[in-house]
């Protein structure tokens, strides 16, 4: 799960078990002045990278469901043009 504020993205990390979510990782951190400048979508994609960094070594090997609750990320995964940062941010999560 990831959501952003205007100064800070943060994430959960967790697993279901017996029908119940148990968290195992919590992580954070503030947006540099760059950063904070952000659209709420560029933001959004930002906290699911950070995400993925963050918790890549829990990560590899295992099917993922992402979380988030900014519809439009949904849209943009499926445009064929977008920011080349995003573009760049999107290809990277993909290796």
């Amino acid at each position: 799960m990831c959501d952003v504020s205007n100064y800070a993205v943060g994430a959960v990390l967790g697993q279901k078990f017996e029908k119940t979510h148990h968290v195992i990782y919590y992580a954070s951190k503030t947006l540099d002045a760059a950063q904070c400048n952000y659209s709420t979508t560029e933001k959004e994609l930002l906290a699911i990278v950070f995400a993925l960094d963050k918790f890549r070594s829990y990560l590899l090997g295992s099917k993922i469901v992402v979380f988030s609750n900014h519809a439009a990320l949904k849209h943009l995964l499926s445009k064929k043009e977008s920011k080349p940062r995003l573009i760049r941010w999107i290809d990277k999560r993909g290796r």
